[in-house]
């Protein structure tokens, strides 16, 4: 059996930055609190929490005055960097630069669409970290949608400016465009701009050959990672026979019996050391594997 990693899987550009920062500010010692999960991989989160990283809460920044408080890739709104100053807590931003550029482009948006009775829509997950940073650039005043079922909250009636979270599907981005202009009272008053991470965007592509050239898919991510729902949904598209591990102890033996070829892949929030780990782990139990199909 020859088992395959895929080059492109792993850590993207912002999360790669986040976790370098991290390590950095962990070697100079003491605890660094990260404001939520460093990233969306409980293995990882395990691996950063053992040199010092403590993950908390907006809730519990009460309690930290003089201490170092992280900011994720995904970011935050304005009100959480306030609220640090107040606090007198010392921050370490690690906000993705895509996000955060993407976070003045929602302010620009909104500030536009003031001036002529529009509204901003973004392509989101309700709640997830990034959205909630994006929302907060204008006061919570943007409307989010998962699907098309969320489009009720919009007002066709009034012009639109169109924006994604980083990680979100280019196909579902151009499918929902394509029902806004549908039920426009003017098309023309639908304004979009693609601001899916290029990075993310061409995996979907590069993860769906990958996919058709093996037998068997193993992707790793973490239960909470959006863009791992994403990602995955590609592989199974792609193969049927793709099946969704957040470690290594999951892993089944029927699903690679028979395989001549095992492709081991990942979301943007998997490191490439817990992919190894997985390949390794497949490696050593080949024997089980074998004897399944007995």
């Amino acid at each position: 059996m020859e088992i395959v990693i895929d080059d492109k899987s792993g850590f993207c550009f912002g999360v790669v930055r986040a976790i370098t920062e991290a390590e950095k500010a962990l070697e100079r010692g003491g605890t660094v609190y990260s404001l939520g999960d460093i990233v969306h991989n409980r293995v990882e989160v395990q691996r950063l929490e053992e040199l010092g990283l403590q993950t908390v809460t907006h809730d519990d920044m009460e309690h930290l005055g003089g201490r170092r408080l992280f900011i994720r890739a995904h970011g935050e709104p304005p009100t959480t960097y306030a609220r640090a100053e107040q606090l007198a807590i010392e921050v370490i931003d690690a906000t993705c630069p895509v996000v955060a550029a993407l976070q003045r482009k929602v302010k620009r948006a909104y500030d536009k669409m003031q001036e002529i009775g529009g509204q901003v829509v973004i392509l989101g997950k309700h709640g997830h970290a990034e959205v909630v940073g994006l929302t907060g650039q204008v006061d919570g005043r943007a409307i989010v949608v998962e699907n098309e079922a969320d489009l009720e909250a919009v007002d066709f009636a009034r012009p639109i400016y169109f924006l994604s979270q980083t990680t979100q599907s280019h196909a579902l981005f151009e499918h929902i465009l394509e029902v806004m202009r549908q039920r426009a009272a003017d098309p023309t008053q639908v304004e979009a701009v693609d601001t899916i991470c290029g990075q993310v965007a061409g995996r979907e592509e590069r993860l769906s050959e990958f996919a058709r050239s093996v037998d068997r898919v193993i992707f790793v991510c973490g239960r909470k990672s959006s863009n791992g729902k994403v990602l995955f949904e590609v592989c199974k598209r792609a193969n049927p026979l793709s099946y969704n591990i957040e470690e290594a102890s999951e892993l089944q033996a029927e699903w690679l019996a028979g395989a001549s070829t095992v492709g081991i892949c990942g979301a943007t929030s998997t490191p490439k050391w817990l992919m190894q780990r997985v390949a390794d782990y497949i490696e050593d139990s080949r024997f089980k594997i074998q004897d399944s199909k007995l």
